[in-house]
């Protein structure tokens, strides 16, 4: 997944809750993008959110053109 497409997301949260993060994220040797990241797959996976994989998405954009 290093090569893939990246988006860019911006938020406001409280600053307990930025500092939390920055802390969690210390703990596990992570950035802070990287560690919310972590987060939102984790709760997907808890709620049954699929999440597509873009190297899938990519060649199945491929076939369609050929």
């Amino acid at each position: 997944m290093a090569n893939a497409k990246t988006a860019t997301l911006s938020f406001r949260i409280e600053p307990c809750l930025k500092d939390a993060l920055r802390a969690a994220a210390a703990q596990e040797h992570r950035s802070i993008a990287n560690m919310v990241e972590v987060l939102i797959r984790e709760h997907c996976g808890r709620v049954g959110v699929a999440i597509a994989d873009p190297a899938v998405q990519g060649r199945q954009k491929t076939s369609r053109t050929k």
